[in-house]
């Protein structure tokens, strides 16, 4: 079945770019006119990260946000046959934040939000930087699909890190230079181990696990976010978070990654993915002081 799916999307994806995207119009038009797609949870979302805007810009960013989400998937499928050509004319980036790591010799952590197209930014950045660039990733339930999108997303030479077995994943990287790329805007499954931090002025739980990791190896961290210039092109922006990480006070990392989640979303809205429950969970006192 692995290499049914996989030569049917191999088959599909050699089709223009012009034409795949009449497939995402059609999905944009049917999951936000026809079923409406987890438009409540987008719209709450909205509210509750701009209460200053009105309905009608609201709605005009939800709009725009699920025509990236159609999009994200349909370029998607453009990579299991694009190649590098493809990929260098579709997207820019300045590496030398990450270059500047490797020179020292050092490991470092890229963290990113849910921010389109997450999936070009990890295979333009493996192609192009200097060090082993591993991406951390949650497997799939099914596993044909899990097989499938692994292969593309190790294609262009990330190497793929389980959430569910990272610390003996990365066992054989422990002595050289590397970037780990982290999506760090999740929420974790125990909110007791969390830190909660106001995201747009609202308490919210987030991971403690890259900062926890950033600190016990001081290692630079960089925060990254992607914009798009024009429909399928894509520039990846780097901005340091903290070179020296271990002097930094508990949960002093995750207040500026909050902070510079907020402006990044805040500049570009529809690129973050809102129909993520992002807010579903109440803040309590037993779960300890919201930091930031």
């Amino acid at each position: 079945m692995y290499y049914v799916v996989y030569g049917l999307l191999y088959l599909l994806s050699l089709l223009p770019l012009r034409v795949l995207y009449l497939f995402s119009d059609f999905a944009y038009v049917m999951i936000y006119y026809v079923a409406g797609y987890r438009k409540g949870v987008v719209m709450g979302n909205l509210e509750t990260a701009f209460p200053q805007k009105t309905m009608e810009e609201r709605k005009h960013i939800a709009k725009k946000f699920y025509r990236n989400f159609t999009d994200t998937f349909i370029e998607m499928i453009k990579m299991f046959s694009a190649g590098p050509r493809w990929l260098n004319r579709h997207v820019q980036a300045d590496f030398s934040l990450l270059n500047r790591a490797y020179e020292e010799g050092r490991k470092s952590q890229v963290h990113l939000g849910h921010n389109f197209n997450w999936e070009v930014g990890n295979a333009y950045s493996a192609m192009h930087i200097k060090q082993p660039f591993l991406g951390v990733y949650m497997p799939l339930g099914n596993q044909v699909l899990d097989r499938v999108f692994r292969k593309l997303r190790s294609k262009y030479g990330t190497i793929l890190i389980p959430a569910t077995e990272m610390r003996a994943a990365m066992l054989p990287y422990r002595t050289q230079p590397y970037t780990l790329g982290l999506v760090a805007d999740q929420s974790p499954a125990n909110q007791m181990a969390g830190f909660w931090v106001n995201f747009f002025g609202k308490p919210t739980s987030f991971v403690r696990g890259p900062e926890k990791g950033a600190l016990a190896g001081n290692l630079p961290v960089i925060f990254c976010h992607i914009t798009k210039t024009r429909r399928g092109y894509y520039h990846i922006h780097f901005e340091e978070g903290a070179w020296e990480t271990t002097g930094l006070g508990k949960g002093e990392l995750t207040i500026r990654y909050v902070r510079y989640l907020e402006r990044v979303i805040s500049e570009n809205p529809d690129m973050w993915l809102w129909s993520h429950r992002r807010w579903k969970l109440q803040w309590k006192p037993e779960y300890g002081p919201v930091i930031g």
